[in-house]
């Protein structure tokens, strides 16, 4: 009986193992997608869903993002997109924390949304999702509400957290624990037609100093609300951050934040100095 590896060698097409091959190893040898997967990439052969990154991701690069693990606070207008995009690039574990179920106003913006998810938990509606788009990409979902008291055991062995929130004290307490634990968090913001993004890493206390001035309640999104268009903008440049942090790729937007304008299709960064004074825009 041919093992696994001799199984896949015989069914690559080139570098390349196509998902009807996945699929017969699968039944063939009793193994779950993701173990299938990490074998293929291990051997250099590309899962075929992944040949459009193949110019810009390496192989290896691949394996790399199918071994990380990224926590995602908050799964809605920014969270569900920033899911569905780390699934499909290939990001092998993902948590998803959330308190919500889904109501109406959420239809406009959320891709999770829909009347059939009306009143479930975003979090079982993420998990569903990705286990349809990618079921290499294990989800561990958390339906509560993000803390400081449990922000160290929800975040434990992510390689990076996702600031997906609408809270600034939730954001603050996210920015102390990934603190606590060493590692970087990707920030996104959304309100109307505007956004914002910055990476802060351990030490640096980004968000700290963007929200210096907050005294109570929520950000400036409950006063804009939000379209479409903004929370898919916001969510893919945080994507893209994650991805060079865990492929240690470009440079992130560390003590730098982007300020999205898409009313006037304006894109402005301010920067801060070690000391987190802001010395320019």
């Amino acid at each position: 009986m041919a093992t696994i590896m001799e199984y896949l060698r015989g069914r690559a097409d080139g570098d390349l193992l196509p998902w009807s091959a996945q699929l017969e190893a699968m039944t063939e040898f009793g193994l779950p997608c993701r173990m299938v997967e990490e074998l293929a990439l291990t051997l250099g052969f590309l899962p075929s869903r992944y040949q459009r990154n193949r110019r810009t991701i390496t192989t290896g690069q691949q394996l790399r993002l199918l071994r990380s693990r990224v926590a995602v606070i908050g799964c809605g207008g920014l969270g569900g997109y920033v899911l569905e995009e780390l699934a499909r690039l290939g990001v092998g574990t993902i948590v998803a924390v959330d308190p919500d179920v889904f109501e109406e106003h959420n239809l406009n913006r959320q891709l999770l949304a829909t009347p059939a998810t009306l009143g479930q938990p975003k979090v079982v509606a993420a998990a569903a999702r990705i286990d349809e788009i990618n079921p290499a990409v294990t989800v561990v979902p958390y339906f509560l509400a993000f803390g400081r008291e449990n922000g160290g055991d929800l975040l434990a062995g992510a390689d990076v957290g996702v600031d997906a929130l609408d809270s600034i004290p939730s954001r603050l307490a996210l920015s102390d624990c990934c603190a606590d634990l060493g590692i970087p968090l990707v920030h996104g913001a959304i309100g109307g037609w505007y956004g914002q993004v910055t990476t802060q890493f351990p030490g640096d206390d980004t968000l700290q100093q963007i929200y210096r001035h907050w005294t109570e309640g929520k950000g400036v999104e409950q006063q804009l609300g939000n379209p479409a268009f903004t929370p898919a903008v916001v969510a893919s440049i945080q994507v893209a951050e994650v991805c060079k942090l865990l492929l240690g790729e470009g440079e992130p937007l560390r003590r730098r934040k982007l300020v999205i304008n898409l009313l006037d299709m304006e894109f402005d960064e301010i920067v801060f100095d070690r000391h987190l004074a802001v010395v320019g825009g």
